[in-house]
């Protein structure tokens, strides 16, 4: 029995992830490997150019280099599962028992959650809504939410009393997130009000961790939130290509690169 044909958006996250493969691609080649007409992967391309994901090319299209604005949650959750948890397997895997840790927005780091329930004395520090959530069933785990303004597309909070709270924190590890990052522009967002909190977090924390996927490398958005040298250790997908990896590493930052589950 054929496959029931995909949505619109399921089409669009579709491009995104061969784009992410390919960097660009033709017209000719999505028609192909979406099986749909020229004229609805025409439309899908704009739809994703007006939401600066893609940017259009003669004859086809291409990841944008510029973030202009954040995937909401719902894109975030269904795009490349099992490099997420790969990075979360990884990433939990540096925690121990006694330890307070932050686990910033995002659903990569939100991930981490079923590997950390085995853990005693854990005190988890977040600014995101559905990973405090997460935590609730386990009540072994010291929890502290970060108050702010809520973010409703991202299900977190920012700005001024998140940031607040966490400089009156001592953490263990932090654990970042990024959309956008690369040895040249290192942590970036679109979000003015993500960069205080994030630079809290990593001013109170003994040790850091950005945990990104490759697919976001090479991206930039607006605001600077900190440099790669400024990071301890960075866990991605090994979609990261030798020469980024090699760069990051000689800027001093510890670099584990994942294998997804069957690749």
């Amino acid at each position: 029995m054929a496959s029931p044909p995909l949505i619109p958006e399921q089409r669009r996250q579709e491009i995104l992830r061969l784009l992410r493969r390919s960097q660009v691609l033709s017209y000719n080649q999505l028609t192909e490997q979406l099986g749909v007409s020229h004229m609805t992967v025409r439309r899908d391309v704009e739809a994703l150019t007006k939401q600066g994901a893609v940017e259009s090319t003669p004859g086809g299209a291409r990841l944008a280099s510029r973030l202009l604005r954040e995937p909401d949650r719902a894109e975030k959750a269904v795009a490349e599962r099992p490099e997420k948890e790969a990075m979360a397997v990884a990433a939990a895997a540096m925690v121990t028992d006694g330890m307070t840790v932050y686990l910033d927005a995002g659903t990569t780091v939100q991930a981490m959650r079923p590997h950390l329930g085995h853990l005693h004395d854990l005190t988890v520090v977040s600014n995101d809504l559905a990973t405090v959530t997460d935590f609730l069933d386990l009540p072994g785990v010291d929890l502290i939410c970060l108050g702010g303004r809520v973010e409703r597309e991202n299900r977190s909070t920012a700005g001024r009393l998140a940031t607040l709270a966490l400089r009156e924190l001592s953490l263990d590890l932090a654990f970042l997130s990024s959309s956008s990052w690369d040895l040249g522009h290192g942590v970036t967002t679109p979000v003015e009000a993500k960069v205080d909190v994030k630079r809290a977090a990593l001013a109170a924390a003994g040790s850091s961790v950005l945990v990104a996927g490759s697919s976001k490398y090479g991206r930039f958005a607006r605001y600077r939130v900190l440099r790669l040298d400024e990071i301890d250790t960075v866990i991605t997908d090994d979609g990261l290509d030798d020469e980024a990896a090699a760069g990051i590493e000689a800027g001093g930052a510890g670099l584990v690169r994942v294998r997804p589950h069957g690749g």
